[in-house]
């Protein structure tokens, strides 16, 4: 056998890492609709997660992630990683998520679904949102007090009261729609939340937010949305476009 020569080349696009749950069916299909095929490269990883979240099972995620970041390729020269479940962020903590990662992977930066929508939020000069959720009390509630102590002010979540993830990829989208239009006729809101990166929101968007005049984010779409700003890469989707 010859050994054919060959010259290396680098592929120019920015590269981005996605850390996703095991269980969630939903961000993976959303992203590849939000990135333009040829702006960046993406690369996914996924972290081990149980059929049920609660705090139990999202402090074993906490254990985990460092091993699925681990994953992701080193010589990719991420510009931005990010971790894919807004709720493990909120008990977590968005700081110990950002620690986890960087411990084993070199990343210029670190988002989460809960820091990419106060981003948002701010950018969108909204401080007063309604929220939408999928989850059961123990979980729901935290993420409340986590926009409450980024400074917004929430009159209201509505919650499914699920735990069971594959019950939540599946909530129909019209159950989410019908959710954040009741949140909007009983509050004066200045925008709305949509909270879970396994629930199926982002071809709802554009329907409320013409329908209700409020901007309506979700955790797919801000999160995008900030990975997008932190890698220079465009995206456009409702009322965010970096």
């Amino acid at each position: 056998m010859t050994a054919f020569p060959y010259t290396l080349q680098e592929d120019p696009r920015p590269a981005m890492g996605l850390v996703v749950l095991q269980v969630d069916e939903t961000i993976e299909q959303d992203f590849r609709q939000l990135f333009p095929p040829l702006a960046c490269r993406l690369h996914i990883t996924r972290v081990p997660s149980g059929a049920e979240l609660t705090p139990d099972t999202i402090a074993t995620m906490a254990t985990a992630l460092p091993a699925a970041a681990a994953l992701l390729p080193r010589e990719a020269a991420l510009r931005v990683v990010g971790y894919a479940c807004t709720s493990g962020t909120t008990l977590i903590g968005a700081d110990r998520v950002q620690s986890l990662i960087t411990s084993v992977l070199p990343t210029r930066a670190v988002t989460n679904p809960l820091t990419a929508a106060l981003h948002a939020c701010r950018a969108l000069n909204l401080t007063r949102i309604g929220i939408v959720s999928p989850y059961i009390p123990t979980v729901a509630e935290p993420i409340r007090n986590a926009f409450e102590s980024g400074g917004l002010t929430v009159p209201e979540t509505i919650s499914f009261g699920e735990e069971i993830e594959a019950r939540v990829a599946r909530i129909a989208p019209t159950s989410i729609a019908e959710a954040a239009r009741t949140l909007a006729a009983r509050n004066q809101l200045g925008g709305i939340f949509l909270s879970c990166t396994n629930l199926r929101t982002l071809g709802i968007i554009p329907e409320l937010e013409a329908e209700l005049g409020l901007p309506v984010l979700s955790s797919n779409q801000v999160l995008a949305w900030h990975m997008a700003q932190l890698a220079g890469v465009p995206m456009t989707c409702g009322s965010l476009t970096a």
